[in-house]
């Protein structure tokens, strides 16, 4: 069975955090992987993309996803698209389309303006946020009409602090950013920090004026049972990894 993770904050829109529960593929990509790019055979992809259409009641074309660059670029869709284009946001306010966002420990942040009939997606790791691809996903849909103080933004599961160990030059580029950015690090093993990603993407969203942000609270490395992990693949020295789907439409 497909499981579903949704936010009362999105309701009534059709939304979902999918789970790597329910899919065709097998071995490392066991589950819902839904990545074109990995090495998992092109059909069981298909399949599990396919069955994620089905979930979110629109056809398999119609279920959209970017080629993700960790960028702060966002495309606006007013029709399906035949490629998928470089870019980590996309904003419509075309019914039908159904925006789609990959992650495997990134924050997928899933956007509605219910009242204006705007929604958005963004794949938001460390560095688009930082570059600013939320603020820019934000732009995106007030250029359709969309109101920051009426944008609900969710960010669904992803790598939580206790497993997000980064080292000093890492800590020290945010902290030239902004002295402030040091909440979100805690003290690791010897030199290493804790970085708080879903906080920071809070704060940067709450600071951009959004009328509501939450995080869903379910950390992708620390749930292989549910959840794909870039960086839990790379700690068990495998081969590749899955990556997980987060949708919403109109």
């Amino acid at each position: 069975m497909i499981e579903i993770i949704t936010s009362d904050a999105l309701a009534p829109l059709t939304h979902g955090f999918f789970t790597r529960k329910g899919g065709a593929s097998s071995g490392i990509f066991q589950g819902l992987n839904c990545g074109p790019g990995s090495t998992d055979l092109s059909e069981a992809v298909a399949i599990n993309r396919a069955r994620v259409a089905a979930a979110m009641d629109v056809d398999p074309d119609n279920l959209q996803t970017v080629h993700q660059v960790h960028s702060p670029d966002v495309v606006t869709l007013t029709a399906p698209l035949d490629i998928r284009p470089r870019a980590d946001a996309m904003v419509t306010a075309t019914r039908g389309i159904a925006l789609g966002i990959l992650t495997a420990d990134c924050q997928p942040v899933l956007f509605a303006d219910p009242v204006a009939g705007v929604i958005g997606a963004a794949h938001a790791g460390w560095r688009g946020v930082k570059d600013g691809v939320l603020e820019a996903t934000l732009d995106a849909m007030t250029a359709l009409g969309a109101s920051r103080a009426g944008i609900t933004a969710v960010i669904g599961p992803c790598i939580s602090q206790a497993a997000y160990e980064v080292g000093p030059e890492f800590v020290e580029s945010f902290i030239d950013d902004d002295p402030d950015h040091a909440r979100f690090f805690a003290g690791g093993a010897g030199d290493r920090a804790l970085f708080d990603l879903p906080a920071y993407g809070l704060a940067r969203l709450r600071a951009a004026g959004v009328g509501h942000a939450e995080w869903t609270r379910h950390c992708t490395y620390s749930d292989p049972d549910r959840f794909f992990s870039y960086r839990r693949t790379t700690h068990l020295a495998e081969a590749d990894y899955g990556r997980l789907i987060s949708v919403i439409r109109l």
